[in-house]
């Protein structure tokens, strides 16, 4: 896989991490397996140059 497509599938799959997010609610043990992923993901985006201002919406 290329640095572009896995920028490209962790956008993605960071995009609809953070939709599951947003319809769960916080104190569930589901939540929080989502967030420890949401975690990696910003560090993977991050580590890529990928500005996340934008991409956040949980902003956690």
């Amino acid at each position: 896989m290329t640095e572009k497509e896995m920028i490209k599938v962790s956008v993605e799959e960071f995009s609809r991490l953070q939709n599951y997010m947003l319809a769960t609610e916080k104190d569930t043990n589901g939540y929080k397996l989502m967030k420890d992923r949401y975690i990696e993901l910003k560090v993977l985006l991050t580590s890529f140059g990928i500005n996340l201002t934008q991409l956040d919406k949980i902003k956690e």
